[in-house]
């Protein structure tokens, strides 16, 4: 059963998780909100691949248009870039693999394996766990009948911990061996995405299963230039909400394809392994470098509620975003070049009745 989708350009008429009116413009054919009417201003352009602005494609009209996610994404995702594989697609029917990073918090970790037991689409569970002591005995079992008896599927999920000897980020990223599919969804202990928000966006993901497909996006722009060097920034959620565009999503709750595992671990520069060692911090921005890298592609934001049900992590420390900005300033110096591609377009599914943030 297909399942229909819209991708349409972001809309900043409303801040996160407010309705309000929408009023149409004559003059451009679509929604108003002040960022939209700030872009206007300055010609419809956007962010390119360097950072510089570009015009916009009359593409993002034609987007507009609700589309069947098995059938009618093809000609989209080809204008997109995007690389879709039609005589492998049946692989990604089989589902996709859970892959829980936690630290330290085995009863966050409890709740999130029960609830991705229950959803439909999960395959397998792993816990990367990077603690120098390892699961309890008691904690193991308990996480086994879990998994057996959250999940209603005749063949239940395989349950595992993914044991590593040091606390590392870069563990969240090692390959696994013996994965039955090729769709991964990376996500964090303390978040929880709904199960039907979650098959949507694997649904999404089959259409372009080379991207990374998730719910946290974020973004960078061309500030200036220090010593003669590009200099960008790096934006949050107020951002992507105020400039509506984005060029990264989160791996703390987003889709990739397993090949990433290998690519991060064995082919992406160890220098970049080893900044985020160093630094404690940004692996989720190595990986979208990588895939940006990879596919020459944005990725794809999906809307959709999700629930973060831990304390305040380390983003909402002092100074996080000159830490992250640092990251991505000096990643783009280790590449030689900024791989990340913006893009203005998110999915929504046709029937969830959402159109605003």
């Amino acid at each position: 059963m297909s399942t229909t989708m819209n991708l349409i350009p972001i809309r900043d008429s409303a801040g996160a998780g407010e309705h309000t009116s929408i009023t149409t413009n004559g003059n451009s054919g679509g929604f108003y909100s002040p960022a939209k009417e700030k872009a206007a201003t300055r010609g419809g352009y956007g962010y390119g691949n360097n950072g510089y602005m570009c015009r916009w494609s009359p593409l993002i009209r034609r987007l507009r248009q609700p589309v069947a996610a098995a059938a009618k994404f093809k000609a989209i995702e080809t204008l997109m870039g995007w690389s879709f594989d039609s005589d492998s697609s049946a692989a990604y029917r089989g589902g996709y693999t859970v892959l829980i990073n936690t630290w330290k918090r085995d009863s966050l970790l409890k709740k999130s394996v029960a609830h991705y037991a229950s959803c439909r689409g999960t395959d397998a569970i792993h816990v990367v766990w990077s603690e120098s002591d390892p699961p309890s005995a008691d904690l193991k079992s308990y996480l086994k009948r879990t998994v057996l008896s959250k999940s209603e599927k005749a063949n239940k999920p395989n349950f595992r911990f993914d044991l590593n000897e040091e606390d590392n980020l870069n563990n969240r990223f090692k390959p696994i061996s013996e994965l039955r599919t090729d769709a991964i969804f990376s996500v964090d202990d303390d978040v929880i995405v709904p199960c039907g928000t979650l098959d949507f966006a694997f649904t999404v993901w089959q259409t372009a299963p080379s991207t990374m497909v998730g719910f946290v996006p974020r973004m960078h722009w061309l500030s200036g230039e220090k010593n003669g060097v590009a200099d960008y920034e790096y934006g949050g959620w107020w951002s992507v909400w105020w400039m509506g565009t984005y060029s990264m999503v989160l791996s703390k709750a987003a889709f990739f394809h397993r090949k990433y595992l290998d690519l991060y671990t064995y082919k992406m520069p160890a220098s970049i392994r080893d900044y985020v060692t160093k630094e404690r911090n940004c692996e989720d921005i190595a990986m979208s470098f990588l895939v940006a890298n990879a596919t020459g592609a944005p990725p794809v934001w999906v809307k959709g509620k999700i629930y973060e049900i831990g304390s305040a992590g380390i983003s909402s420390l002092n100074g996080h975003t000159y830490k992250r900005k640092k990251c991505l300033n000096d990643f783009v110096s280790l590449y030689g070049r900024i791989p990340l591609l913006s893009t203005n377009l998110k999915a929504v599914h046709a029937g969830g009745g959402e159109w605003f943030w």
